[in-house]
């Protein structure tokens, strides 16, 4: 009889040192957008403080900004959290169901 003997290869093991873009954490969702005065109207979902960068993205839409001011209720606020409704004043047109994230 023959008898056979496993041979095991061990699969060089390689890393790539890619960089990674940071992954971005969903803080919002547009709720309505006001085009005369680009002023978004955004469902907080988690923390947004103002000096915050947002990455808005949509089927169409996609770019960052610096929160600058938001209010809730026609008064100026330094943060919103979780179930807020905030306005920021946006630098381009956003459509309802765009997301918002946090870089």
């Amino acid at each position: 009889m023959n008898s056979t003997k496993g041979v095991f290869l061990m699969a060089e093991k390689t890393e790539t040192k890619e960089k990674k873009a940071p992954k971005e954490k969903k803080v919002g969702e547009i709720a309505h957008y006001f085009g005369k005065i680009m002023v978004a109207a955004i469902k907080v979902k988690a923390e947004i403080k103002v000096g915050d960068t947002l990455h808005i993205k949509g089927h169409t839409t996609d770019f960052e900004q610096v929160v600058d001011s938001m209010q809730m209720e026609h008064q100026s606020v330094p943060n919103a959290k979780k179930g807020d409704d905030i306005g920021i004043k946006v630098k381009d047109h956003v459509r309802e169901g765009d997301e918002v994230f946090l870089k």
